[in-house]
Formats: C-alpha cells, structure tokens, sequence
C-alpha cells in the first residue's frame, strides 16, 4: 500500500501546495498552465521539486520569471527551437546547451536557490554513482543544467565534482524531495500519463503549418540526427531512427519508474499529462501544451475537491 504525503486536508484549510514537477521533455511546457490554474484557484505554491523540464519550468517560476518564460516560449517557431541547438562534437552528447543556458540567464538573471522565495529542488543523476542528486543550493542554472541533461541529447553537467545527466533518468517525478515540507498539499504532476489527448491543429504558429522551406530543414535536420547512429543498427523499413528510438527507449523507461514511485510515495492530487501530448522535441506548440496543462490541472482539481466534500 503505497505511503501518501499526510497533508491532505478539508476544503476549508489552507492551500499552501508543494508542487512536483515531472520529466517528459517539451510536454513540461504543460507545467506552466498548471502553474497557472493553481495560482489562480488560490493555491499558494511554498516549494517545488523537479526533474528535467520540471526542474527547468520550477525553476523559473521560483525565480519569479515564468511570465516571461511563458511569453517567450509562445513566440517560438520550429525553426526558432533549432537556432537554440549548438552542436558539441563531443562523445558525450549532440548538444552542448550552452545557448539555451545563456538565453534563460538573460532572461531570468543569475540567482541562488537557498535565496529563492519558493523552496527548490532540482533532481539530476550522478552517473558514476549510480545514485539521485538532490540539488537545493548554489547557483539555479547549474541545478537546472545538469537535471535536463538528458543522455545522447545534451553533454552531461560537471557539478561540484559529479558528473550529472537528467534527473528524470533515476526520478521522474520526484515526490521524495517534498516530505519535510509544512505545507497542505502535495500535487504532482507526471507528463508520461497514459490517456491519449485529442491532438488538434497546431496553433501560434500557422506561419510554420503549410509546406515550406523551413519544413524542409527540419526534415532535413531530423534526418541528419537519425543518421548519426545508422550504422549501430541494421536498416530496414520498420526500423526506428536511432534519435527516436532513444527517446522513447528513455520514455519506456521512465513510465515503469513513474508507476513504482506514485504507489510508493503517493501525493495527495496527481495531475496526469498524456505522453502523446506532444513530441519530446515539439517545444514549437508551446502554446497549446499550456492550454492543455492548464485545462488539466482544473479538471483534477474540481475532481479532488469534489472527493473531499464525499468524505
């Protein structure tokens, strides 16, 4: 029998939420919607834990700056999302990050987590060790840096003697981090939900939605990554390009550990994003994940309070 928070409290107490924020690449976006419906029902978010896209999305919330992440984001076209990929020519990944780090800097300032209003926790993995980290002081975008490292796709991050990758390698959702916390609620959200989503056109960008050009060079692009690795594999029509074939392989294996985690360390509200939301990669419809993380986040709210006045 899975071990819940203990903070779940009647309608009538306070909402003060430690908010955990899981991994699953561009359908993190769906955190800020969520983010969003929380704040506006009266929620008042006192900590966050997050893995890779929640750690980044947590992160600047923390900082005060999703506003301007969120406005930001919107405004990107598939093209926009490539400029941001700087090639490392190293073994250890395809991208170095350094350009998206530099961006977010700019845009959110330099901070130290233990100086943040909300209490922060990004989670990274220690892949010599084998072992979590738990990253709650020192400079937020090193936090940040080394919890989105995923493997293949980004270099790992040299961090206070440790080389880190993506935290959502070893946690995807991770619940552990909140346990001290004085708060109400534990809500986490996992973006590796099961239920499919009713995938509509995509909006913000219908500059980018007919045949281009830049259509082109992002097949082009895509190509380029799949080819990298196409002599580790025999060919063949049903074969899987080896850039997606690694993602979902990461995905497959981040499901299984999300199931094991939300029985054992159950919060109070589970916000489910389907996994089939978006592309890890399609950080372009940044505007409809929001729509989809915000309209997701009032359904399981009313649903939660709905349970609550059952008992």
């Amino acid at each position: 029998m899975g071990k819940r928070s203990g903070k779940r409290v009647g309608t009538g107490a306070g909402k003060r939420v430690s908010l955990v924020l899981g991994s699953g690449g561009a359908r993190g976006l769906a955190h800020i919607g969520v983010i969003q419906c929380l704040e506006e029902q009266g929620y008042r978010i006192e900590s966050i834990a997050g893995a890779s896209m929640g750690a980044l999305v947590g992160g600047i919330h923390a900082a005060g700056e999703l506003a301007a992440y969120r406005d930001w984001v919107c405004a990107l076209s598939r093209t926009d999302v490539l400029r941001f990929l700087d090639f490392a020519f190293a073994v250890g990944g395809l991208f170095k990050g350094d350009r998206i780090m530099d961006t977010l800097r700019d845009m959110v300032g330099e901070h130290a987590i233990e100086d943040l209003p909300i209490a922060y926790t990004a989670v990274a993995t220690d892949i010599d060790r084998q072992r979590e980290v738990w990253i709650s002081r020192g400079p937020l975008f090193d936090a940040i840096r080394a919890s989105i490292a995923v493997p293949t796709v980004f270099t790992p991050h040299r961090y206070l003697g440790l080389t880190l990758v993506d935290g959502g390698l070893l946690n995807p959702v991770p619940i552990a981090p909140t346990f001290r916390d004085r708060t109400d609620l534990t809500i986490a959200v996992n973006l590796n939900g099961g239920d499919r989503a009713p995938r509509g056109p995509e909006r913000g960008h219908d500059r980018d939605t007919a045949a281009t050009p830049k259509d082109d060079l992002v097949s082009r692009i895509r190509q380029f990554l799949d080819g990298i690795g196409e002599n580790l594999m025999p060919s063949g029509p049903a074969d899987l390009g080896v850039f997606e074939l690694v993602s979902r392989s990461i995905e497959t294996m981040q499901n299984a550990i999300t199931a094991v985690k939300l029985a054992a360390y159950a919060p109070d509200l589970v916000i489910e994003v389907p996994r089939d939301a978006c592309g890890a990669h399609e950080f372009y419809r940044a505007r409809e994940v929001i729509e989809l993380g915000y309209r997701l986040a009032g359904e399981s709210l009313g649903s939660f309070r709905d349970s609550d006045r059952s008992v």
